[in-house]
């Protein structure tokens, strides 16, 4: 995801990483290497993660559950907020070494925003949905003050909310700037990548069970946004685009399909070129649904896409996937040390390893 966790390590390319910089790396000398919740019980479905480094990395998900490693994985302090467990987290930002953002989806008054100054040791509720008809989906930040969060449409309209404080207060932006959804239209919160950023003002949006699935985009933090057509199939409430990854302004990468695990999902991953201007197909998309991608830092070819039935590579810039893992993970990030993480059902964490 463009999360903030990016910002809580340093920016420079280091002069070596565990995993190699991928670029014409055959997949079959990747592979996942579990870091479940050792000092925990849990089971939750992990959908919101935040790659920090090799050593850090925080995880959101059922039953109000976060936790949060600092030495890569081989334990797990539990940081859930007190009072959460009939929360659902899917989606979680991190700002620095003590500052993260984590959003809860729902109607109505489950859809929230919570925030700790102090590495999850205590959180604050910063946003409460109280539209019954709103429905919260992902967040993203430009930077450590700036962000957006993304909600279902709200009177044929996706819905907005915005922050310049880091996540301490949001506002609902007007909806003029926003072009009408299609019907049966609404993002996916299955990984926290339905909208993402990169750069100081843009941000993207994926979109399904619409006719067609289509990428909006912003170039100014949300006020106005143009749509785009994508070739990924949708016209059904379970197909679309379920996860976005951009490397730069220009270079954006989409994945999805059908979720449902006895439907096929053809041309479940698309290309741009251009900002989410225009998509095209890869040439070899992934065999089955992904709900979740991430590009490699410094890397201008490689990225990686992943789902429930398997993890997929790309060392060409996503116009060719190749299949180098069968676990089930739903969402994935990388961090600026070139460390990649996955997470998903029944508490499973990951770090990518050559």
């Amino acid at each position: 995801m463009a999360g903030a966790a990016s910002l809580a390590a340093p920016t420079a390319a280091p002069a070596a990483a565990a995993p190699p910089r991928g670029d014409g790396e055959p997949a079959a000398h990747w592979h996942w290497n579990l870091k479940n919740a050792t000092s925990s019980t849990t089971t939750a479905r992990f959908r919101g993660l935040a790659a920090v480094s090799r050593t850090t990395a925080w995880v959101a998900g059922t039953g109000g559950t976060v936790l949060r490693t600092r030495d890569g994985g081989r334990h797990w302090s539990d940081v859930s907020p007190r009072g959460a467990g009939a929360l659902e987290f899917r989606d979680i930002e991190v700002l620095d070494a003590r500052r993260a953002v984590v959003l809860a989806i729902g109607e109505g008054e489950a859809s929230r925003v919570l925030r700790t100054d102090d590495a999850g040791a205590t959180w604050t509720e910063s946003f409460r949905n109280t539209d019954p008809r709103a429905f919260y989906d992902c967040l993203t930040f430009f930077d450590r003050h700036h962000g957006l969060a993304l909600g279902d449409p709200v009177d044929g309209k996706y819905r907005i909310l915005s922050t310049a404080d880091g996540g301490r207060s949001w506002q609902v932006l007007p909806s003029s700037g926003m072009p009408p959804a299609r019907k049966g239209e609404a993002a996916f919160a299955a990984s926290g990548q339905c909208l993402v950023s990169a750069g100081r003002r843009d941000a993207w949006i994926a979109t399904g069970g619409a006719d067609r699935a289509r990428v909006l985009h912003t170039t100014d933090r949300g006020r106005t946004w143009t749509a785009a057509e994508t070739p990924v199939p949708a016209g059904d409430p379970a197909r679309g685009v379920f996860a976005l990854a951009f490397r730069d302004r220009t270079h954006g990468l989409a994945v999805g399909g059908d979720y449902r695990p006895d439907q096929t999902s053809p041309r479940a991953a698309a290309v741009s070129a251009d900002g989410g201007t225009t998509w095209a197909p890869s040439a070899t998309p992934p065999a089955a649904y992904r709900s979740g991608a991430a590009w490699l830092p410094y890397s201008r070819h490689t990225a990686l896409a992943v789902g429930p039935s398997g993890s997929d590579l790309t060392a060409d810039g996503g116009r060719t996937w190749h299949t180098f893992d069968r676990g089930s993970y739903d969402t994935v990030d990388c961090a600026p040390d070139l460390a990649c993480w996955a997470a998903g059902e029944k508490g499973r964490i990951a770090r990518l390893e050559p």
